[in-house]
C-alpha cells in the first residue's frame, strides 16, 4: 500500500481504520457477503458471471476465484471512494472509467442482442482501456497483490477465445448471457 500509516511521526487512526476495513472485507469476500454490500441486481450479475466463467473454463475453482477477486476489488474501491482517498487526478480518471464502463455495458448488450454485430477488436480495446484506467486510479492505494488480482480479472475476461465464445449467436452460453444482459439492463435503468 503506497499510503503510509505514519506521516511525520504522527499517528493516523483514519489510515489504520481504512487499512483494517480493506483487510477485513477482503478476507470476508464471497458471493453471500457481497450481497450485504452490493445491491440485488449486481449480486445477480456476479452469480451469472460465475456461471458463465464456470461453463466456459470448466472449473468451479477458477470461476469462484474470479468472482471473489471481483468482489474484493469492488469493495476496496468502494471503501477508498467512501473515504475520499482519491486525488483530483484519480477522480478525473474515475469519471473517464465510468463513462468507458457504461460504453462496455451497452456494447455487451448490443453484441448479444444484435446477431453478427460482435467486434472483437473494439471490445478488447475497450476492456484494455478500462483495465489500464482502473490500475491508474488505484495504483497508489492498493497492494501489489490487489493489483495482480485486477490483472487476473481482466486477463480472464479479455481472453479472445472467451469473448468469441460468449457472443456466438448459436453458442452454448446464450441462456446465461441473456441473464447477464438482463442484469446489465437493470443496472443501466437504476443508474439513469
Amino acid at each position: 500500500m503506497a499510503n503510509t500509516v505514519m506521516t511525520d511521526n504522527a499517528f493516523k487512526a483514519k489510515d489504520i481504520g481504512l487499512r483494517a476495513q480493506k483487510k477485513i472485507l477482503s478476507r470476508m469476500a464471497s458471493k453471500n457477503i457481497a450481497k450485504v454490500f452490493i445491491d440485488e441486481t449486481t449480486a445477480s450479475l456476479l452469480d451469472n458471471v460465475y456461471r458463465l466463467t464456470k461453463q466456459q473454463y470448466g472449473s468451479k475453482k477458477d470461476a469462484e476465484k474470479l468472482v471473489k477477486n471481483i468482489i474484493k476489488i469492488v469493495i476496496k474501491i468502494a471503501i477508498l471512494q467512501k473515504n475520499n482517498c482519491f486525488t483530483e487526478d484519480e477522480t478525473k480518471k474515475t469519471d473517464t472509467f465510468f463513462k468507458k464502463f457504461l460504453k462496455l455495458q451497452m456494447s455487451i448488450i448490443s453484441f448479444f442482442e444484435v446477431d453478427f454485430s460482435f467486434d472483437l477488436t473494439y471490445l478488447q480495446k475497450l476492456i484494455s482501456e478500462i483495465h489500464q484506467l482502473l490500475k491508474d486510479i488505484v495504483r497508489n492505494h492498493l497492494t501489489d497483490k490487489s493489483l495482480a488480482r485486477i490483472d487476473e480479472i481482466f486477463e480472464s475476461l479479455n481472453n479472445p477465445q472467451f469473448l468469441e465464445s460468449i457472443f456466438r449467436h448459436d453458442g452454448p452460453h446464450k441462456e446465461v448471457m441473456g441473464k447477464i444482459c438482463e442484469d446489465l439492463n437493470k443496472i443501466l435503468e437504476q443508474n439513469e
